[in-house]
This record gives C-alpha cells, sequence and structure tokens, in this order.
C-alpha cells in the first residue's frame, strides 16, 4: 500500500495538483512558455539516442562523464558507453532479464566501474571499459536515486529507509543503517554524499543524517522540517533533495521544511530560511539556486540564507533540477525546453528548445559543452557559440 501512495502523490506533484477539488485545480495551472530574446543559440554536435529513455517514468538517470567515455541509460536496462567526440557507441549492454530492469538510481562512475541503481531494488555494477557485467547484488528497497562511492563502497539511500553500504569489487553488503519512513512519503531519495569520512543523506522522516562512512555508525541527525497541517498530504516532510558540501558547511532542503545551512563538525544549523523543495540544488561561489515546489527559481545567498532573487514566470512547468553552463543558470522543463538565466539577476538571457518530451535530468557539463537527455531518450552534445 505504501508503495501505491507514494506513486500517487508523486503524479499529483507533478501535475501541482494536490486536492481534488474543480476551483483548485482552476487555480493551479501550468505557466505559458516565456517569450526569450536568446542572445545567443548553442550548436549541435551530434546526437544519438538510448532506448525509450525513462517516458513518463520517475527517474534520476542522469548521464555520467568518465574514462573519456559518456555512460547513458534508459530505464528498461539499456545501458551506453558513447564516444565524447562523436557520439559512436563504444559498447552496450542490456541489463533486462525477464522483466524490464527498471533502472532509475543514478549512474556513479568509480574503480574502473559504472554503478546503477533499480526500482527492482538491486545495485549493478559494469565493467567501464566493455560493459561486461561485473556483479548484481539486491538490496533493501528501490534505489531510486545515484549511489555514492568512497573508500571502496558503493553506499545508496533505498525507499525503504535504508541507508546500505556495498563492496565496490564484490557487490556484497558490508553494512546498513534504518530509519523510520512514514506512511506516505513523496516518490524519491535523496542521494548520500560524503566527505573526510563521512557520509550524509536526507530522510523521509524529515531529517538530515551523518554517520560514520566506513561502519555506518550514526554521528547525528538534524531535523529540515516539522510535521503541520491536519491531512497526511500536508504533513509531508520528506529530505530527497541531495546534500551539497561546500567548504565546511553541508547545505540540504525539504519538502515543506526548511534550506538550511549545517556546519560538517557539530551537525548544527547556522541558518535555516523557509523554502520547500524535493528538487536537487546547485551551490556555485557564495549562492544557493534551487527550485521550489512552486517551480519558481529561487537564489540564495549561501553565508546568510538571504534571499536574492525569484524567478516565478516557469511555475508549475516541471522544471529539472538546475545546472551551472558557462556562467548561466539553466533549467528544462517538461515540454523538452532549456531556459538559461542570469546568475545575478534571474533574468532571462536564452531559451532552447529539444524534442519536446521533457527534460527530467538537469544537462551535464562536459569539458567542450554540454550534455542534453529527453525523456525520450534522445541524447544531445552542443556547444555554446
Amino acid at each position: 500500500m505504501q508503495k501505491v501512495l507514494k506513486q500517487a502523490i508523486s503524479v499529483a506533484l507533478a501535475v501541482g495538483l494536490l486536492a481534488g477539488c474543480a476551483s483548485e485545480e482552476d487555480n493551479i495551472q501550468m505557466a505559458p512558455l516565456p517569450e526569450v530574446e536568446s542572445a545567443f543559440t548553442p550548436t549541435q554536435s551530434w546526437s544519438t539516442s538510448v532506448g525509450d529513455g525513462i517516458s513518463h517514468f520517475f527517474s534520476k538517470l542522469t548521464p555520467a562523464q568518465g574514462y573519456g567515455k559518456i555512460f547513458v541509460a534508459d530505464r528498461v536496462g539499456l545501458v551506453k558507453a558513447l564516444d565524447p567526440e562523436t557520439g559512436d557507441l563504444i559498447w552496450e549492454k542490456d541489463l533486462e532479464t525477464d522483466i524490464p530492469a527498471r533502472l532509475a538510481g543514478g549512474i556513479s562512475l568509480s574503480y574502473g566501474k559504472v554503478f546503477i541503481g533499480s526500482e527492482n531494488a538491486e545495485v549493478i555494477a559494469l565493467d567501464e571499459e566493455t560493459g561486461e557485467l561485473v556483479w548484481r547484488h539486491p538490496v533493501e528497497g528501490e534505489v531510486l536515486s545515484k549511489p555514492l562511492v568512497d573508500e571502496g563502497l558503493v553506499v545508496v539511500n533505498t525507499s525503504r529507509g535504508v541507508l546500505q553500504a556495498l563492496d565496490a569489487e564484490t557487490g556484497q553488503s558490508r553494512w546498513q543503517l534504518g530509519s523510520e519512513v512514514p506512511t506516505l512519503t513523496l516518490r524519491g531519495d535523496s542521494s548520500p554524499v560524503s566527505i573526510s569520512g563521512g557520509v550524509f543523506w536526507g530522510m523521509a522522516n524529515g531529517r538530515l543524517a551523518g554517520a560514520l562512512l566506513n561502519n555506518g555508525q550514526m554521528l547525528w541527525q538534524q531535523p529540515i522540517g516539522s510535521p503541520k497541517g491536519a491531512t497526511e498530504i500536508d504533513r509531508l516532510i520528506d529530505v530527497d533533495a541531495t546534500p551539497v558540501i561546500s567548504g565546511e558547511r553541508l547545505y540540504a532542503v525539504g519538502y515543506n521544511g526548511n534550506l538550511v545551512s549545517i556546519d560538517l563538525r557539530t551537525g548544527q544549523a547556522a541558518w535555516k530560511r523557509n523554502f520547500s523543495s524535493a528538487t536537487d540544488f546547485v551551490v556555485d561561489g557564495s549562492q544557493v539556486y534551487l527550485i521550489n515546489d512552486q517551480d519558481h527559481v529561487v537564489a540564495v545567498d549561501a553565508r546568510s540564507g538571504t534571499p536574492l532573487w525569484t524567478n516565478n514566470t516557469l511555475e508549475y512547468r516541471l522544471l529539472s533540477a538546475p545546472t551551472v553552463i558557462n556562467g548561466y543558470l539553466v533549467v528544462g522543463d517538461s515540454e523538452g525546453y532549456l531556459h538559461w538565466l542570469d546568475r545575478y539577476t534571474g533574468d532571462f538571457v536564452a531559451q532552447q528548445k529539444t524534442d519536446g518530451s521533457g527534460i527530467a535530468v538537469p544537462p551535464q557539463v562536459l569539458p567542450d559543452g554540454y550534455l542534453v537527455m529527453t525523456r525520450d531518450g534522445r541524447i544531445y552534445k552542443m556547444q555554446m557559440p
């Protein structure tokens, strides 16, 4: 039942509807496409595809670059390694068996391997050079976010509230740490991050946690939000966005919660500001850029939490997480447009259309351009003029 509820609420959130009455539906509508006079037009170096992409399903299958290759995957189980210069296929591996692989948990690269998680409660390791299967190991719940790979471990945050560490060479479980999962939660989980022997991740119970990476011993927990309201939907407090480490601070944001800056040494909050989001965010220099639960693009001072600007023109266009490309802030939307914003003012600078199927994951920055993946599995390598 919990899985069904999670899927139902994710659909409701995806269209911006958390209640069923007609008056509320009339008030919550996707903003029209803004008219933007583009200051520049990126050029396409090449395009290709990876299966059927992720279609309409929830997924964080963001492409990854490393080992002189670009790695992409679709939800059914097709994984490809591409030449970054030409887009030509280097190898491909089909992970579908008698059922779809249901890949969803990101792509991580380390130790000569490609690591991917799945909704089938598996973590899979492939050889980066050949694509051959190295190991495939079950875990305690769906893996909906990108695995962390550090200190010989692959660490995943599962849908059952279990942070589980596997041996990177063999896939065998090394430790696991459980947490309470509310009856109703958002579809998605925070990716763990690490620094100096510690691992940090968001929980479905509205907390940010830190533990020792080598053995999973809990260090601290910090509440990001507290349940409020009369209904279970009102009381959703998931911390699904991936925390960001910048200097000696750890930044996190929760749904119906706060944006917080935490001192890594003590686990205590330096500041808290009232922002609600379940989408990954960016810390770039002295500014934090996030997408709130209404798809407003927001900039906040990273040192104090002071709001700097808000662009609400893309309201409810189902925006991807933001990224910074060539000094601009870039987000994708559900109609397949990339929107380029000035980082210091929030004003539109340019607009770019792809195949129209929607952009669920942020563009990936490359040394000589950037990569865009659409929901239908189209891959575009683009270059700035």
